[in-house]
């Protein structure tokens, strides 16, 4: 039997364990997706995850009044590959009024199939201004955006993502579940841990539990899942649709292809050796370069080539060559001399990647 780094055994899921995720008419299978992250789930990316095999890929976070003026760089951000589908949406929203006009803008040009409000995001620059989890203080203003959004949708099925809350004393996820439940959406996603949390310490993933048994519509886990057999425990611990993954797909895109396999019924294959991850890494770059132009895309991949390398052997030197690159020449020249042999590292299975800020205390609009 397959063994995870910390020792539990890798139990695939049984025959009719598992259904697919139902968002409105979409339906996923496996019943796991990928969760937005700014600066990261562009179309590049969520083109190698879907690669191996993973079908919800949510863009990255983009803001609905510079999206309903129809702000170039906005645009860009919302953009999809030819071939995408479903095509899934992360919208950020403060105001009922913008949130309306972007979201009739999308569903009139035929640019989505799926839309995901933000109600989460913990970033200072963003909840100081009354977004994002702060929102989520304000029930009559939630339902209203929601409200808002299910609305100019139509027929396109809307979602929510939400912390545990502000804070241990402010939590608002039940609340926050159930608004979203009246207002029409058709799933509700929760990340197990508060704003002030940002992303240290563990997600609590009893409350998805609680979540799920307090709502009718489908409820999709977030937070630690850092192996494709996590997924499968957050499922069968809390009786959640599904589960979204984030920081542990960084650098990791086969993770999906783990994930298939095991929801499959079958034992993951083996993650690749360092060459293969490479050539994955190059060709994520290229990919990103005939996205957004060679030198923006180069500037924007170096964080994704620490994720890459991650727990393999390298120094500093090699370290030093990554965060310096300006062209695709230079990325693929900084290999030379490793060896394209060497196993994924077991140690770096778990080992948290992405943001690892601790605590903090939530910055909220003056009187708030």
């Amino acid at each position: 039997m397959v063994l995870l780094s910390h020792a539990s055994p890798i139990l695939p899921a049984r025959p009719g364990e598992f259904v697919p995720l139902h968002i409105g008419r979409i339906s996923i299978w496996p019943p796991v997706g990928l969760a937005p992250m700014a600066g990261v789930t562009n179309y590049p990316f969520r083109a190698l995850c879907r690669r191996y095999g993973v079908s919800l890929c949510i863009g990255e976070m983009v803001a609905a009044q510079p999206l309903a003026q129809s702000r170039p760089k906005t645009v860009k951000l919302a953009s999809f590959g030819p071939t995408e589908t479903p095509r899934s949406l992360q919208l950020y929203a403060t105001d009922p009024r913008y949130t309306a006009e972007a979201v009739k803008k999308l569903v009139g040009e035929g640019e989505i199939d799926h839309l995901d409000l933000n109600f989460g995001c913990s970033v200072r620059k963003i909840t100081s201004k009354g977004g994002g989890a702060a929102i989520t203080l304000k029930p009559v203003l939630l339902a209203d955006i929601i409200r808002a959004a299910v609305g100019a949708a139509q027929t396109i099925p809307v979602t929510i993502k939400i912390r545990l809350g502000i804070d241990e004393e402010r939590q608002t996820f039940i609340q926050s579940g159930k608004i979203a439940e009246q207002e029409g959406c058709a799933a509700v996603c929760l990340h197990a841990r508060t704003a002030a949390q940002l992303y240290s310490g563990h997600a609590r993933w009893e409350a998805i539990g609680q979540l799920k048994q307090t709502l009718s519509i489908p409820v999709i886990g977030n937070g630690d899942i850092w192996e494709a057999q996590d997924a499968l425990e957050l499922m069968r611990r809390t009786g959640c649709d599904g589960a979204l993954v984030a920081r542990g797909a960084l650098g990791r895109p086969w993770l999906f292809g783990e994930l298939s396999d095991l929801f499959d019924g079958h034992l993951p294959h083996p993650p690749p050796q360092f060459g293969t991850a490479i050539d994955l890494m190059v060709e994520h770059a290229r990919m990103l370069c005939a996205w957004l132009g060679e030198a923006p895309a180069m500037r924007a991949f170096r964080q994704h080539t620490c994720w890459y390398t991650k727990g393999f052997r390298h120094g500093a030197g090699l370290r030093d060559k990554l965060m310096r690159v300006t062209t695709l020449g230079e990325l693929e020249s900084a290999f030379t001399a490793v060896d394209r042999n060497e196993p994924f590292p077991e140690h770096a299975l778990r080992s948290r990647r992405g943001k690892t800020s601790g605590e903090q205390q939530v910055s909220l609009p003056e009187g708030y």
